[in-house]
């Protein structure tokens, strides 16, 4: 199994086949190799019609900029999240100075690369795992160094406590 630039994957045969002997539902599976696909996609219309065809890996024909673009347009989440203001849910979470200076400087870099979309759909999942008693990890790798993910409830360690850098996250 590989995984192209763009974040979609690429299984090889082993990976058809161990995704098939594992009892879950496989709807789509996406190889590189036309022989394989050819004798594979044939064997399951002489044979099995219960397993699903495989297809043909295809690269985007876009940027990857524009790619990760198109794609966070297309995140399923209620418009009341789409049009939630989290510069103010943010800023009102804030206790003392401090931490309402390292949200204001956050915020900046979220709105620079273009992330608001990306905590308005955090906060979107946070609410949606919390109400379904869901339990999530304490933190993981880079995100831990943004105070905002830490106020949304996407981790739990306090990253103004602990002096982290939110560059470490953004880069």
């Amino acid at each position: 199994m590989k995984t192209d630039e763009y974040g979609q994957t690429i299984l090889d045969i082993d990976d058809v086949f161990a995704a098939l002997y594992s009892g879950k539902t496989v709807t789509e599976l996406t190889l590189d190799d036309v022989n394989v696909i050819e004798q594979f996609n044939s064997s399951v219309e002489q044979n099995a019609d219960n397993l699903p065809k495989i297809k043909l890996y295809k690269k985007p024909e876009v940027s990857i900029v524009e790619f990760d673009k198109k794609n966070q347009t297309q995140w399923f989440m209620p418009r009341e999240y789409e049009n939630f203001s989290m510069i103010e849910f943010l800023l009102d979470k804030t206790t003392n100075e401090e931490e309402y200076q390292r949200v204001v400087a956050e915020l900046e870099l979220f709105i620079q690369h273009n992330m608001m979309p990306l905590l308005n759909y955090l906060k979107y999942l946070v609410d949606t795992m919390r109400s379904n008693n869901i339990v999530w990890g304490v933190g993981r790798g880079s995100s831990v160094a943004s105070y905002c993910l830490y106020l949304l409830g996407v981790h739990k360690v306090d990253s103004i406590k602990y002096e982290l850098d939110i560059h470490e996250f953004l880069k």
